[in-house]
Protein backbone atom coordinates (compact mmCIF):
# COMPACT_ATOMS: atom_id res chain seq x y z
CA UNK A 1 0.00 0.00 0.00
CA UNK A 2 2.79 2.09 0.87
CA UNK A 3 4.41 1.78 -2.56
CA UNK A 4 0.64 2.59 -4.52
CA UNK A 5 0.62 5.56 -2.31
CA UNK A 6 3.36 6.72 -3.48
CA UNK A 7 2.51 7.39 -6.64
CA UNK A 8 -0.07 9.87 -5.96
CA UNK A 9 2.30 11.90 -3.55
CA UNK A 10 3.58 15.34 -5.07
CA UNK A 11 5.94 18.12 -3.80
CA UNK A 12 4.84 21.63 -3.52
CA UNK A 13 6.16 22.30 -6.87
CA UNK A 14 4.84 19.84 -8.67
CA UNK A 15 1.11 20.98 -6.99
CA UNK A 16 1.74 24.55 -7.88
CA UNK A 17 2.79 23.32 -11.87
CA UNK A 18 -0.28 21.38 -12.12
CA UNK A 19 -2.65 24.25 -10.90
CA UNK A 20 -0.95 26.75 -13.34
CA UNK A 21 -1.36 24.33 -15.84
CA UNK A 22 -5.78 23.98 -15.13
CA UNK A 23 -5.58 27.62 -15.08
CA UNK A 24 -4.02 27.88 -18.55
CA UNK A 25 -6.52 25.11 -20.26
CA UNK A 26 -9.32 26.89 -19.19
CA UNK A 27 -8.35 30.46 -20.37
CA UNK A 28 -7.61 29.14 -23.82
CA UNK A 29 -10.74 27.22 -23.86
CA UNK A 30 -12.58 30.60 -22.75
CA UNK A 31 -10.86 32.58 -26.07
CA UNK A 32 -11.61 29.29 -28.49
CA UNK A 33 -15.65 29.59 -27.75
CA UNK A 34 -15.87 33.77 -27.39
CA UNK A 35 -13.11 35.08 -29.90
CA UNK A 36 -14.16 35.44 -33.06
CA UNK A 37 -11.42 34.71 -35.77
CA UNK A 38 -13.03 34.88 -38.51
CA UNK A 39 -12.32 37.66 -41.09
CA UNK A 40 -14.90 39.82 -42.63
CA UNK A 41 -12.72 40.63 -45.52
CA UNK A 42 -12.70 36.90 -47.38
CA UNK A 43 -12.26 37.25 -51.11
CA UNK A 44 -14.85 35.37 -53.57
CA UNK A 45 -14.21 35.10 -57.38
CA UNK A 46 -17.19 35.78 -58.58
CA UNK A 47 -16.79 34.69 -62.15
CA UNK A 48 -15.94 31.27 -60.50
CA UNK A 49 -18.76 31.05 -58.32
CA UNK A 50 -21.05 32.45 -61.31
CA UNK A 51 -19.87 29.11 -63.89
CA UNK A 52 -20.10 26.92 -61.05
CA UNK A 53 -24.29 28.22 -60.09
CA UNK A 54 -24.62 27.60 -63.87
CA UNK A 55 -23.02 23.92 -63.86
CA UNK A 56 -25.50 23.43 -61.12
CA UNK A 57 -28.31 24.58 -62.43
CA UNK A 58 -27.66 23.33 -65.73
CA UNK A 59 -27.36 19.67 -64.09
CA UNK A 60 -30.79 20.34 -62.20
CA UNK A 61 -32.30 21.42 -65.37
CA UNK A 62 -31.33 17.85 -66.85
CA UNK A 63 -31.89 15.77 -64.13
CA UNK A 64 -35.77 17.03 -64.10
CA UNK A 65 -36.19 16.14 -68.05
CA UNK A 66 -34.95 13.05 -67.50
CA UNK A 67 -37.55 12.57 -64.64
CA UNK A 68 -40.17 13.37 -67.11
CA UNK A 69 -42.31 10.96 -69.16
CA UNK A 70 -40.70 10.02 -72.24
CA UNK A 71 -42.77 10.06 -75.52
CA UNK A 72 -42.29 7.81 -78.16
CA UNK A 73 -43.63 7.93 -81.95
CA UNK A 74 -47.40 7.19 -81.97
CA UNK A 75 -49.70 6.82 -84.52
CA UNK A 76 -52.57 9.35 -83.66
CA UNK A 77 -55.36 7.00 -84.81
CA UNK A 78 -54.62 4.71 -82.10
CA UNK A 79 -54.19 6.86 -79.14
CA UNK A 80 -56.26 4.89 -76.04
CA UNK A 81 -57.78 6.86 -72.89
CA UNK A 82 -54.52 5.64 -70.93
CA UNK A 83 -52.27 7.50 -74.07
CA UNK A 84 -54.14 10.62 -74.75
CA UNK A 85 -53.99 11.12 -70.76
CA UNK A 86 -50.24 10.80 -70.30
CA UNK A 87 -49.90 13.59 -73.61
CA UNK A 88 -52.13 15.94 -71.60
CA UNK A 89 -55.49 15.56 -73.29
CA UNK A 90 -58.80 16.15 -71.75
CA UNK A 91 -61.56 13.02 -71.66
CA UNK A 92 -63.53 15.25 -73.92
CA UNK A 93 -60.84 15.43 -76.24
CA UNK A 94 -60.04 12.00 -76.29
CA UNK A 95 -63.54 10.85 -76.79
CA UNK A 96 -64.22 13.15 -79.83
CA UNK A 97 -61.10 11.27 -81.11
CA UNK A 98 -62.15 8.00 -80.61
CA UNK A 99 -65.73 8.77 -81.88
CA UNK A 100 -64.43 10.09 -84.86
CA UNK A 101 -62.29 6.42 -85.25
CA UNK A 102 -65.72 4.71 -84.85
CA UNK A 103 -66.95 6.14 -88.04
CA UNK A 104 -63.80 4.33 -89.61
CA UNK A 105 -62.57 7.67 -90.34
CA UNK A 106 -59.02 8.23 -90.36
CA UNK A 107 -56.16 10.77 -88.89
CA UNK A 108 -53.72 11.85 -92.19
CA UNK A 109 -52.67 15.27 -90.80
CA UNK A 110 -51.51 17.44 -87.34
CA UNK A 111 -54.19 19.62 -88.64
CA UNK A 112 -56.97 17.10 -88.95
CA UNK A 113 -55.91 15.94 -85.48
CA UNK A 114 -56.82 19.47 -84.44
CA UNK A 115 -59.90 19.96 -85.86
CA UNK A 116 -61.03 16.63 -84.83
CA UNK A 117 -60.28 16.59 -80.88
CA UNK A 118 -59.94 20.45 -80.69
CA UNK A 119 -56.98 20.41 -78.68
CA UNK A 120 -54.74 23.71 -78.05
CA UNK A 121 -52.10 24.97 -79.96
CA UNK A 122 -49.58 24.71 -77.49
CA UNK A 123 -50.43 21.03 -76.57
CA UNK A 124 -50.78 20.54 -80.33
CA UNK A 125 -47.26 21.97 -81.06
CA UNK A 126 -45.96 19.53 -78.14
CA UNK A 127 -47.48 16.23 -79.06
CA UNK A 128 -47.46 16.40 -83.02
CA UNK A 129 -43.59 16.28 -83.77
CA UNK A 130 -44.09 12.42 -82.57
CA UNK A 131 -46.99 11.62 -84.88
CA UNK A 132 -45.90 8.82 -86.81
CA UNK A 133 -48.38 8.22 -89.77
CA UNK A 134 -48.17 5.59 -92.70
CA UNK A 135 -45.66 5.99 -95.60
CA UNK A 136 -48.26 6.46 -98.00
CA UNK A 137 -49.66 9.51 -96.12
CA UNK A 138 -46.63 10.91 -94.86
CA UNK A 139 -44.73 9.98 -98.39
CA UNK A 140 -47.05 9.09 -101.25
CA UNK A 141 -45.45 8.38 -104.16
CA UNK A 142 -46.27 10.08 -107.59
CA UNK A 143 -48.85 8.55 -109.86
CA UNK A 144 -47.14 6.88 -113.33
CA UNK A 145 -48.71 6.11 -115.91
CA UNK A 146 -48.84 2.12 -116.58
CA UNK A 147 -47.08 0.31 -119.70
CA UNK A 148 -50.15 -1.44 -120.74
CA UNK A 149 -53.47 -0.35 -120.49
CA UNK A 150 -55.62 -3.75 -119.53
CA UNK A 151 -58.31 -4.20 -121.26
CA UNK A 152 -61.23 -5.47 -119.54
CA UNK A 153 -64.24 -5.61 -121.66
CA UNK A 154 -65.16 -8.67 -123.60
CA UNK A 155 -64.59 -9.05 -127.48
CA UNK A 156 -66.36 -10.35 -130.03
CA UNK A 157 -65.21 -13.50 -131.56
CA UNK A 158 -63.69 -11.89 -134.78
CA UNK A 159 -62.17 -8.87 -132.52
CA UNK A 160 -60.07 -11.76 -129.99
CA UNK A 161 -56.45 -12.18 -131.02
CA UNK A 162 -55.71 -16.17 -131.69
CA UNK A 163 -54.35 -17.66 -128.70
CA UNK A 164 -52.12 -20.39 -130.36
CA UNK A 165 -49.69 -17.35 -132.19
CA UNK A 166 -50.01 -14.35 -129.29
CA UNK A 167 -47.26 -13.10 -128.08
CA UNK A 168 -46.18 -12.92 -124.24
CA UNK A 169 -46.32 -9.23 -124.41
CA UNK A 170 -50.06 -9.04 -125.89
CA UNK A 171 -51.04 -11.35 -122.99
CA UNK A 172 -49.15 -9.05 -120.52
CA UNK A 173 -52.05 -6.51 -121.44
CA UNK A 174 -54.52 -8.94 -119.68
CA UNK A 175 -55.46 -7.42 -116.14
CA UNK A 176 -53.49 -10.55 -113.77
CA UNK A 177 -51.25 -11.87 -116.38
CA UNK A 178 -47.54 -11.02 -115.93
CA UNK A 179 -44.01 -11.71 -116.80
CA UNK A 180 -43.94 -15.52 -115.11
CA UNK A 181 -47.47 -16.24 -116.44
CA UNK A 182 -47.62 -15.42 -120.06
CA UNK A 183 -44.22 -17.51 -120.43
CA UNK A 184 -45.58 -20.45 -118.63
CA UNK A 185 -48.79 -20.04 -121.18
CA UNK A 186 -46.83 -19.99 -123.96
CA UNK A 187 -44.40 -22.40 -122.58
CA UNK A 188 -47.49 -24.94 -122.06
CA UNK A 189 -48.86 -23.95 -126.19
CA UNK A 190 -45.55 -24.88 -127.04
CA UNK A 191 -45.22 -28.39 -125.36
CA UNK A 192 -46.78 -30.09 -128.48
CA UNK A 193 -47.01 -29.45 -132.35
CA UNK A 194 -49.98 -27.06 -132.73
CA UNK A 195 -50.54 -25.26 -129.34
CA UNK A 196 -53.94 -25.60 -127.92
CA UNK A 197 -57.31 -27.37 -129.20
CA UNK A 198 -59.85 -25.09 -126.98
CA UNK A 199 -59.54 -22.48 -124.48
CA UNK A 200 -60.02 -24.43 -121.50
CA UNK A 201 -56.65 -25.70 -121.69
CA UNK A 202 -55.84 -22.35 -119.57
CA UNK A 203 -57.14 -23.83 -116.72
CA UNK A 204 -54.63 -26.46 -116.89
CA UNK A 205 -51.53 -23.63 -117.04
CA UNK A 206 -49.94 -23.71 -113.68
CA UNK A 207 -51.62 -20.78 -111.12
CA UNK A 208 -53.76 -19.37 -113.20
CA UNK A 209 -57.23 -18.80 -111.40
CA UNK A 210 -60.41 -19.47 -113.18
CA UNK A 211 -61.13 -15.46 -112.76
CA UNK A 212 -57.57 -15.00 -114.84
CA UNK A 213 -58.39 -17.48 -117.50
CA UNK A 214 -61.93 -15.60 -117.85
CA UNK A 215 -59.87 -12.46 -118.38
CA UNK A 216 -57.73 -14.18 -120.86
CA UNK A 217 -60.76 -15.06 -122.57
CA UNK A 218 -62.14 -12.00 -123.01
CA UNK A 219 -59.69 -10.81 -125.39
CA UNK A 220 -58.06 -14.28 -126.65
CA UNK A 221 -59.36 -17.39 -127.94
CA UNK A 222 -58.46 -20.57 -130.08
CA UNK A 223 -58.88 -19.91 -133.99
CA UNK A 224 -56.25 -22.34 -134.91
CA UNK A 225 -56.92 -25.51 -132.62
CA UNK A 226 -54.89 -28.48 -132.96
CA UNK A 227 -55.81 -31.31 -134.74
CA UNK A 228 -55.99 -34.25 -132.97
CA UNK A 229 -57.92 -37.92 -133.26
CA UNK A 230 -60.31 -38.84 -131.05
CA UNK A 231 -60.72 -41.43 -128.85
CA UNK A 232 -63.64 -43.70 -128.58
CA UNK A 233 -63.83 -44.33 -125.22
CA UNK A 234 -66.38 -47.22 -125.81
CA UNK A 235 -63.50 -49.07 -127.47
CA UNK A 236 -60.61 -47.51 -125.97
CA UNK A 237 -57.98 -49.69 -124.36
CA UNK A 238 -56.26 -48.73 -121.48
CA UNK A 239 -53.28 -47.98 -123.44
CA UNK A 240 -55.15 -45.68 -125.52
CA UNK A 241 -56.54 -44.11 -122.45
CA UNK A 242 -53.66 -43.48 -120.71
CA UNK A 243 -52.22 -41.13 -123.73
CA UNK A 244 -55.12 -38.54 -122.53
CA UNK A 245 -54.06 -35.76 -120.28
CA UNK A 246 -55.42 -36.56 -116.43
CA UNK A 247 -55.89 -40.30 -117.16
CA UNK A 248 -53.44 -42.81 -115.40
CA UNK A 249 -53.40 -46.67 -115.57
CA UNK A 250 -55.63 -46.87 -112.59
CA UNK A 251 -58.17 -44.41 -113.29
CA UNK A 252 -58.26 -45.85 -117.63
CA UNK A 253 -58.41 -49.44 -115.33
CA UNK A 254 -61.81 -48.09 -113.31
CA UNK A 255 -63.32 -46.47 -116.42
CA UNK A 256 -63.40 -50.02 -118.29
CA UNK A 257 -64.91 -51.79 -115.82
CA UNK A 258 -67.58 -49.31 -115.41
CA UNK A 259 -68.02 -49.69 -119.09
CA UNK A 260 -68.54 -52.86 -119.36
CA UNK A 261 -71.10 -52.80 -116.49
CA UNK A 262 -73.09 -50.13 -118.30
CA UNK A 263 -72.26 -51.72 -121.55
CA UNK A 264 -70.91 -48.72 -123.08
CA UNK A 265 -70.94 -45.03 -122.31
CA UNK A 266 -73.63 -42.64 -124.13
CA UNK A 267 -72.08 -39.58 -122.94
CA UNK A 268 -69.88 -37.54 -120.81
CA UNK A 269 -71.68 -37.01 -117.83
CA UNK A 270 -71.99 -40.76 -117.48
CA UNK A 271 -68.05 -40.94 -116.67
CA UNK A 272 -68.59 -39.00 -113.23
CA UNK A 273 -70.11 -42.28 -111.87
CA UNK A 274 -66.03 -43.73 -112.61
CA UNK A 275 -64.20 -44.08 -109.40
CA UNK A 276 -61.42 -41.57 -108.62
CA UNK A 277 -62.73 -39.84 -111.93
CA UNK A 278 -60.95 -36.10 -111.64
CA UNK A 279 -64.36 -34.58 -112.43
CA UNK A 280 -62.82 -30.76 -111.85
CA UNK A 281 -60.84 -32.01 -115.33
CA UNK A 282 -63.89 -33.36 -117.22
CA UNK A 283 -63.87 -30.13 -120.20
CA UNK A 284 -60.25 -31.24 -120.61
CA UNK A 285 -60.83 -34.99 -120.89
CA UNK A 286 -63.83 -34.20 -123.15
CA UNK A 287 -61.69 -32.44 -125.77
CA UNK A 288 -59.88 -36.01 -126.84
CA UNK A 289 -63.06 -38.59 -126.57
CA UNK A 290 -65.97 -39.24 -128.33
CA UNK A 291 -68.70 -41.54 -127.68
CA UNK A 292 -69.80 -44.16 -130.43
CA UNK A 293 -71.53 -47.50 -129.33
CA UNK A 294 -69.84 -50.25 -130.15
CA UNK A 295 -71.15 -52.18 -133.12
Amino acid sequence: MKHFKSHFTFSKEQRNGIFLLLILIVIFQCVYFFVDFSSNNVQVNQEELSKYTKEIDSLRLVKLEESKPKIYPFNPNYITDFKGSSLGMTNEEIDRLLAFRKQNKWINSAKQFQDVTQVSDSLLNRISPYFKLPEWVTNPKPKTNPTYSYNTKPKTYAQKQDLNTATAQQLQKVNGVGKVFSERIIKYRNKSAGGFIADVQLLDVYGLTPEVVEKITNQFTVKTPKAIQKINVNTATIDDLVTIPHIDYDLAHNIIEQRQLREGFKSITELNKVKDFPVNKIKIIELYLHFEKEK
